[in-house]
């Protein structure tokens, strides 16, 4: 990392500390049966993990969900692709400040809505996708564990990031579909 970029990087990572602070929003630890809409963010790395996350936000609309995602990819232009705009949306580094905050519309519209669930799916731990969890109305925040960072979320699961996001997203329903249950008698 640059030294000019590990400077970006202290600055954003005091600006999200800060405005974490100022963050009003209902928390309830929802169920995905109780969710009636979820956020993701998510990192675009290649073509195989957007078309599982594809088939994941198929699935969430099947159980009747309204799902809305938005992806970070770090390359100047977003490669072509088919993709649906009424579930997908992308950013990229110019779609923040020089502080590290969001200055694209797209985003704040983003954190603006009251998601009942919020999934991270931040295998890189971006600071762009940080930003975007820590701002978010989202009434409930799920997350990877990472060692330094347990403020993020309202719930982490140990997922390794070397075991990709297949298993990340299997351990976010295995944990999301037994939220809330009765104990069995």
């Amino acid at each position: 990392m640059a030294f000019g970029d590990s400077i970006k990087k202290m600055i954003g990572e005091r600006a999200l500390r800060a405005e974490m602070k100022n963050i009003a929003r209902q928390r309830a630890a929802l169920s995905i049966d109780q969710a009636k809409s979820i956020g993701i963010v998510f990192e675009y790395t290649n073509a195989e993990d957007f078309d599982l996350l594809k088939k994941y936000v198929l699935y969430l609309r099947e159980m009747k969900k309204k799902v809305r995602a938005i992806g970070y990819y770090a390359m100047k232009e977003l490669p072509q692709f088919p993709y649906s705009k009424l579930e997908f949306d992308f950013f990229g580094k110019k779609s923040f400040a020089w502080n590290g905050k969001p200055a694209d519309p797209i985003l704040a519209n983003f954190v603006e809505e009251e998601h009942d669930i919020l999934l991270d799916l931040n295998m890189n731990d971006l600071l762009p996708l940080r930003y975007l969890t820590a701002v978010s109305r989202a009434r409930f925040k799920v997350g990877r564990w990472e060692e330094d960072d347990h403020d993020l979320h309202d719930m982490l699961i140990d997922s390794p990031p070397a075991k990709g996001l297949k298993n990340f997203l299997r351990h976010i329903d295995t944990y999301l579909l037994k939220l809330n249950k009765p104990a069995a008698e």
